[in-house]
């Protein structure tokens, strides 16, 4: 006979930065220039290179952005009376 597993216990999130949008944005600028500076430095094609770091960072940061939207207003509504 197995014994019940307990319970996994929930990991509480980290708290929401005080400028969420400006550190995604950032951070993901930070990364989109490395990748650009690694290719560059390795013979790539920048040709290539600079517009598939554009569009990652876009979609990078644009689903930081949604992502943050949602967690603020589920907090925000939580804390409504």
């Amino acid at each position: 006979m197995t014994s019940p597993k307990p319970p996994i216990p929930k990991l509480s999130k980290p708290p929401i930065p005080k400028r969420p949008f400006r550190d995604s944005a950032i951070f993901y600028g930070v990364i989109t220039v490395a990748f650009v500076v690694i290719v560059a430095l390795t013979g790539g094609s920048l040709t290539l290179a600079i517009p598939v770091a554009l569009a990652c960072f876009v979609v990078a940061t644009g689903y930081a952005w949604w992502k943050f939207r949602q967690r603020i207003r589920l907090e925000e509504e939580n804390e409504a009376p």
